[in-house]
């Protein structure tokens, strides 16, 4: 028999009862659908817990805390310094490391404008290694990234980059503080609505670095003028001083706090970086990369990888709830096609005899029955397919109507509002497509293999003799 014949049969046979045929669809159908739109929602979940831990900070980078007191396997005590730092980039899958030093523990002012008219807080001031910024993912609005070679400490300037709203953070120190004139804010409009520009413009200005001790005849300063190299590309996952910091060279920083402890005559006790920030080249490996670390004796770490693993743990405790429940219901859609392919058996009895004694092989008989549990499968996986991109379809745009459910609780995961004002409820991508419909037809195919076994071991002359 050909497969064509084989195919034909089986297709006029399922015809023959349509009825029956119908009810047994219903079971694939709502089985696929199920487990199509619970997945879909777990996948939305964890997209959507992605998009909003990218909006928090890096998944890819971990951060190393050098505080407290750290001890080595051999007692001796463990200092988050250079040598640590380089024994960290040895580190599989370890694309950059830098450390990260603020200004906070020095005195002083940044000022511009005619007679340094206009200041800001020296605690903007961040230290970090400039070879690393752009392995790390930072990028330039404009200008270049600074040199490797760090100032001296007799040196007049320092290479610096700026964030595109550095300029805000001056204020006019001839305004008294409680004068709103002495203060100006992004976005802030004059009377006619027009935006005000900062007091000091990043790209025409000069801007000086002072660190200065005690008051009055005990005073004592140091000044550099700073030499804007580049301006930041805006990344506020990244970090704030993107947007509005002043970056030096961290040798540059070290050179600043080494010229304050001479200046007031004490010692520079740490000999830990406050944190560094080490950058993983993929995802995955974010955890391996942070067990290492750990190894290495710097237990103080923190990524968004572990609330990223966390959440993920949650959504698919949840989907493995949900999906049980639809995998309940396919297993009640493959007992239905085996009732009903057993059926059709003790209806066709005869039939089969027939085939047998015209010299029909076992072979194409099992093939046939198999075909119509297949197709039962596959047409129940298609139709189930459909109604899930329709239901996908009506979930997502009553979620941007502003009229949809937040699923978020209910898969385990945090709620995020995308730039578009909107957050996908559920997702289903083309691999999942496939696999429901492949799914869909092995379920019908396995369902198809009891009944088809027992069709080819009925005997022939009972079969004829049945009525």
């Amino acid at each position: 028999m050909k497969i064509s014949d084989e195919i034909s049969l089986s297709a006029r046979n399922l015809l023959r009862r349509k009825g029956r045929t119908a009810l047994t669809l219903v079971g694939v159908v709502i089985g696929t659908c199920m487990v199509v739109l619970m997945i879909s929602l777990g996948i939305a979940q964890t997209k959507t817990n992605e998009e909003m831990l990218q909006s928090w900070g890096d998944l890819t980078q971990v951060q190393i805390y050098g505080y407290g007191m750290m001890q080595g396997s051999d007692g001796k005590p463990l200092y988050l310094d250079d040598a640590a730092i380089a024994n960290i980039k040895q580190i599989p899958h370890v694309a950059a490391a830098t450390p990260y030093a603020q200004g906070y523990n020095l005195e002083g002012t940044i000022t511009a404008g005619r007679n340094d008219r206009y200041m800001m807080d020296i605690s903007n001031l961040i230290g970090i290694d400039p070879t690393a910024l752009e392995p790390m993912g930072f990028t330039l609005q404009s200008g270049s990234w600074p040199t490797n070679t760090p100032a001296s400490e007799k040196a007049t300037k320092l290479q610096v980059l700026v964030g595109s709203s550095t300029g805000y953070n001056f204020q006019d120190s001839r305004k008294s503080y409680n004068s709103p004139k002495r203060y100006r804010y992004e976005g802030q409009t004059d009377a006619s609505g027009k935006e005000l520009p900062p007091f000091v413009d990043i790209d025409k200005d000069k801007m000086t670095l002072t660190i200065k001790t005690g008051e009055g005849s005990t005073e004592k300063s140091r000044s550099w003028q700073l030499e804007i190299v580049g301006v930041l590309t805006p990344d506020g996952a990244k970090g704030y001083w993107t947007q509005s910091g002043v970056v030096l060279r961290i040798q540059d920083m070290q050179m600043l706090q080494k010229v304050y402890c001479d200046l007031t005559k004490t010692k520079l006790e740490e000999k830990s970086y406050e944190q560094v920030y080490v950058k993983v080249d993929d995802l995955s490996y974010v955890t391996d990369v942070e067990n290492a670390i750990h190894e290495l004796g710097f237990s103080n770490t923190y990524s968004m990888n572990q609330q990223r693993e966390e959440m993920q743990k949650q959504v698919m405790k949840s989907q493995m709830i949900f999906g049980g429940i639809a995998a309940v219901s396919l297993l009640v859609a493959a007992i239905n096609i085996i009732n009903t392919m057993t059926m059709a058996i003790y209806e066709r009895t005869r039939e089969i005899g027939v085939m047998k004694v015209l010299g029909c092989e076992l072979g194409n008989i099992r093939t046939m029955f198999l075909l119509e549990s297949s197709t039962i499968g596959f047409i129940g996986g298609l139709i189930g397919l459909i109604i899930s991109l329709i239901a996908s379809f009506v979930l997502n745009h009553l979620s941007v109507l502003g009229q949809g459910f937040d699923l978020s609780g209910m898969m385990g995961g945090g709620y995020y509002m995308g730039s578009d004002g909107s957050a996908a409820i559920s997702i289903i991508p083309p691999w999942l497509m496939l696999a429901a419909l492949v799914f869909a037809t092995l379920v019908g195919l396995v369902a198809g293999i009891l009944p088809a076994n027992k069709a080819v071991k009925i005997s022939a002359l009972e079969a004829i003799r049945h009525d």
